[in-house]
């Protein structure tokens, strides 16, 4: 006889859908089949609107134990885990809030715990060589099953082998911190081991304010992949470690480049260990790594030697060394709203059901267009997000995180993210892409650009900035301002301001500039110069040109935290790819020979930022700063122009996006000083001049400063 299933839905609920019925039920028995004793049910009904049968109990089942319905005398059901993991009891019940889930280790023992309420068993596996020994593990409160294993365990591989619904399954520990190659298998490490050479003398870079960063988004391998990067180590981590490399007619490239061109953090995207790429060939595909496997754990096709567990973590821990000795900090971009594949997830293995977001009809939420969404309101998840990101900040000593699709995650969260952030470093700054997506979660409750008010400490990537200043991304032939359309001038009197509210008639976004994080492209969609020639294909490429450095120069000196795509300021291309991720390098490689070739716009675009890192005006911390000593002026169409000041004087900042110069009436009259003309830009003047009015050229930034000693 061969039984069908039942399922636990709530913690006193078991039911029977008609889908595993035959015939009419009654007399309803549970069993648990361990022990042999019965449950008592207290009454039961069938449910022709929910379509099932519901068996009400006197007392809570034991999740973990095996029970049995019996029914007709001859009909059998065995009883599986439903949706009682996720209802609000079984989280209050199983809510762990201890810091020791994974591994403690010593070398004198080392205790695995691991998280696994509806687990009727759980065994430890250790591998030596092509050797396994297995070791049964203690279940204990909240459902965290225990073991110690005496002797020095550094470097042996290991997984855990559950049984669940009468069915044994495998799963890495999702707390790892270390994996073997591809991530088959979690390793046991003395992370002191994995600490390069002065690794607690380097300080971070002093940072006083997060409207002080200016961010530039990087991709490991593409950093260095190109023939002409005159990295070493191409495709590695080891790479942005490199210093003295040059390109082209002996152009700076690499770390040094970054140095030269002045921006204060770097953003890598994901290094959290990725399913998509084969670490043991790891040229042979391309990926930007947004489908993580193991969240504590490094990503190894990066690494000189993938086989060595401790070398990838060592290796990220150079870079960061690195960066922080040249004075730059680090941003890791981390995507905890997803996995790769969900049925293959460790979190699905280890606690089916539990981790993911569900619709009404049973099926998997889909708002990250990936497949699932992680369920970040229940306890345990939110609570496996909280720490790994303190793990990542405290070990890998990272200035910042930036949450991929953030909009996917709770408040609540967010918010914890923060707080513990605080606990450690309160510069470390949290950036995230606020979008709303179909997920579902009350969108009061999201972490949405829409709710940023209760996000006080987060900032937004500002797409509405992104939108209105190249044109949507969804919609090729949609101009925005730097582009020709002159109606959007408007919009972007208050979006310069850090899109704050109460600063322009137009209603902002932001309570804080800071909660703007004003950028033009990213890795994502097509390249501003891409879209250029999308939209404005029927103009001469010098115009384009104009209009790049245009939204550049927009994108810098707007009130904010300013972000710049890799080879943003060298007119980056990806050869009208949209969605690169799994492109070939040389769509995705940093061109080091365009660089040398665009060095008048690198030079440009070097001058914006010393100019914004000279002046505090560029930069103001808080909303009443901006309201105070930022003034929007008078303008002919297509061009913007507003005032800055402080005591040292003031400065007028015109944006032209017309092809033809514009007539601008300055706030003074006398001497100004002319920082930002055409396609130059310094922090000493350019040029002096006295009047009251100057004309803009054409699709151009102007910058002038009216010191108040004139």
């Amino acid at each position: 006889m061969v039984a069908k299933n039942a399922y636990i839905d709530e913690l006193m609920l078991i039911t029977i859908p008609f889908s595993e019925v035959d015939e009419e039920l009654s007399h309803f028995t549970i069993i648990n089949t361990q022990t042999n004793e019965p449950l008592t049910i207290k009454t039961w009904r069938k449910s022709n609107e929910r379509w099932r049968y519901e068996l009400y109990l006197e007392k809570a089942v034991n999740l973990g134990t095996e029970y049995r319905v019996f029914t007709n005398k001859q009909i059998s059901f065995d009883v599986k885990t439903g949706q009682v993991v996720r209802t609000e009891t079984f989280d209050d019940l199983y809510f762990y809030d201890l810091d020791d889930l994974g591994i403690t280790y010593t070398k004198d023992e080392t205790t695995f715990k691991l998280w696994a309420p509806t687990a009727t068993e759980v065994q430890l596996i250790l591998f030596n060589g092509n050797q396994q020994q297995r070791y049964p593990l203690t279940k204990a409160d909240k459902g965290v099953w225990h073991y110690t294993v005496s002797g020095d365990l550094e470097g042996t591989a290991y997984k855990y082998r559950l049984l669940i619904d009468r069915m044994w399954r495998e799963a890495v520990d999702p707390y790892t911190k270390a994996v073997t190659v591809n991530g088959e298998r979690g390793v046991v490490v003395d992370l002191s081991q994995t600490n390069p050479n002065q690794w607690n003398e380097i300080k971070k870079p002093s940072y006083e304010s997060r409207n002080d960063a200016i961010i530039y988004e990087v991709h490991v391998r593409d950093f260095s992949i190109d023939e002409n990067s005159g990295m070493k180590h191409k495709g590695k981590y080891k790479a942005l470690t490199e210093t003295g490399t040059r390109g082209p007619w002996g152009t700076l490239t690499g770390l040094d480049y970054l140095v030269d061109l002045g921006v204060t953090h770097v953003q890598l995207l994901p290094v959290q260990d990725f399913g998509s790429v084969d670490e043991t060939k790891s040229l042979d595909k391309y990926n930007w790594g947004y489908d993580t496997i193991h969240y504590n754990a490094i990503e190894g096709s990066y690494s000189l030697n993938p086989e060595d567990p401790k070398q990838r973590i060592l290796e990220l821990k150079e870079v960061v060394k690195s960066f922080h000795k040249q004075g730059i900090r680090v941003i890791l971009d981390v995507v905890y709203n997803h996995v790769y594949i969900h049925h293959r997830s460790n979190f699905e293995r280890i606690v089916p059901g539990y981790y993911f977001r569900y619709k009404l009809d049973g099926s998997l939420a889909n708002g990250t267009g990936v497949g699932n969404d992680i369920a970040s309101e229940r306890k345990m998840v939110r609570e496996f997000i909280v720490d790994s990101i303190k793990f990542l900040a405290e070990e890998y000593q990272v200035d910042g995180f930036r949450f991929d699709l953030m909009g996917i995650l709770d408040l609540e969260t967010m918010n914890k993210v923060r707080d513990k952030l605080n606990e450690i470093d309160p510069s470390i700054i949290v950036i995230g892409e606020g979008w709303d997506l179909a997920t579902p979660i009350q969108r009061e409750k999201k972490a949405i650009i829409a709710n940023s008010d209760l996000l006080p400490s987060i900032s937004h990537f500002n797409d509405q900035f992104r939108d209105k200043l190249k044109g949507s991304i969804f919609d090729h032939t949609k101009k925005g301002f730097c582009n020709g359309n002159g109606e959007l001038k408007e919009t972007f009197k208050m979006l310069v301001s850090g899109s704050i509210k109460g600063f322009y008639h137009i209603e902002g976004i932001f309570r804080e500039p800071y909660q703007s994080v004003n950028y033009v492209e990213c890795h994502d969609n097509h390249t501003l110069w891409d879209k250029l020639e999308l939209s404005n294909g029927d103009q001469k490429e010098e115009v384009r040109a104009s209009m790049h450095r245009l939204a550049t120069a927009l994108t810098l000196l707007s009130q904010g935290i300013p972000f710049l795509h890799a080879g943003q300021e060298f007119y980056r291309t990806k050869k009208g790819v949209e969605n690169s991720y799994c492109s070939s390098d040389e769509i995705n490689k940093l061109d080091w020979k365009r660089k040398a070739l665009h060095m008048d716009y690198v030079d440009y675009v070097k001058g914006l930022i010393a100019l914004r890192k000279t002046h505090d005006v560029f930069r103001f911390s808080t909303a009443d700063q901006v309201k105070k000593n930022m003034h929007i002026l008078d303008t002919p169409s297509y061009c913007l122009a507003y005032m800055l000041k402080d005591n040292s004087g003031m400065f007028v900042i015109a944006h032209n996006s017309f092809e033809g110069e514009k007539e601008l009436i300055l706030p003074s009259s006398g001497y100004w000083d002319v920082l930002v003309e055409g396609n130059k830009s310094a922090v000493s003047p350019l040029r002096t001049f006295e009047g009251a009015k100057i004309n803009v050229q054409g699709i151009s930034t102007t910058v002038l400063f009216h010191p108040k000693s004139y």
